[in-house]
């Protein structure tokens, strides 16, 4: 087992909770920082795991975990976690993990999940779209779409994300966070292989007199996905959209704990920060 075995990859320092009296990781935890990392697998498929389970029909579970111990973690050591989906069976999957510090190989392990009835526990088969998901993703394929489009035919999908994102999570007024300007708007929505929508935004017309100035706004993820690069692609998308439109700039007013995921993608700080709905916000730029 080696590091280009794997397409996905979880980063955790050791804390010292983890250690035993000689400051080597528990072997117990080994176990917690693989379950960790399927966290993120999940993400890096674009699958809200609660929703995309009900969707399904089902739910995961471990039937068996094997670990086989090639060498000791320590405190403070960096480590990354490879996992993969490795077999798909009838109604079982198997999963392939490595612990690396750095290029060298500390813990493998195997792991069997079975896809069965939440309500009885009893295996079902593992339906094709969930197969056809972790194929692709092993494969190297894309595992979600942007779709653009007027408010008669995104808004619902759009509305969801932002309602979720806005107004459950960041408790901002519903009357706030829709208005007048999502009819004229063009919006984006990403949707996962489920055809789920887990990311949306808009792209405001330029104002008249302004010149060719557009505005993003409304840029939400669903929550269980972030860290996936999907507001990327998206925002990728909303500024491929304006460039195509003839726009010379993009202007965004960004919340703050997001200031710097829009600099890594371009845009600068162009005025002082201020609050909206209670929430500080920045306003920032990019020239097209």
């Amino acid at each position: 087992m080696q590091r280009s075995d794997f397409r996905l990859f979880h980063r955790l320092r050791v804390r010292w909770a983890e250690v035993d009296m000689q400051k080597i990781v528990f072997n117990a935890h080994y176990l917690m920082y693989i379950d960790t990392a399927m966290s993120d697998y999940w993400r890096a498929l674009g699958l809200p795991y609660e929703s995309s389970m009900h969707a399904l029909g089902g739910e995961m579970y471990v039937k068996k975990a094997t670990v086989e111990y090639h060498a000791s973690a320590r405190l403070d050591d960096t480590l990354e976690v490879g996992l993969k989906c490795a077999r798909i069976g009838n109604s079982s999957c198997l999963f392939q993990a490595g612990i690396f510090s750095g290029d060298r190989l500390l813990i493998s392990a195997e792991l069997v999940y079975v896809f069965a009835d939440p309500a009885t526990q009893t295996s079902r088969p593992v339906p094709p779209a969930l197969r056809a998901i972790f194929d692709g993703f092993e494969a190297g394929h894309d595992m979600a779409e942007v779709k653009t489009g007027d408010w008669n035919t995104l808004g619902r999908d759009a509305g969801r994300v932002r309602t979720d994102v806005f107004v459950r999570e960041q408790g901002i007024p519903a009357e706030i966070e829709a208005d007048a300007l999502d009819i004229s708007a063009r919006h984006a929505v990403l949707y996962n292989r489920l055809g789920m929508p887990i990311a949306a935004g808009r792209l405001l017309q330029p104002e008249p007199g302004v010149g060719r100035i557009g505005r993003i706004g409304r840029m939400a993820v669903d929550r269980s996905v972030r860290g996936g690069r999907w507001g990327r692609q998206l925002l990728d998308a909303l500024v491929g959209a304006a460039k195509a439109r003839g726009d010379t700039e993009v202007q965004l007013h960004a919340q703050r704990a997001a200031e710097g995921f829009y600099r890594r993608a371009g845009f600068t700080v162009v005025g002082r920060p201020y609050e909206e709905a209670g929430i500080a916000h920045i306003a920032m730029a990019q020239r097209l």
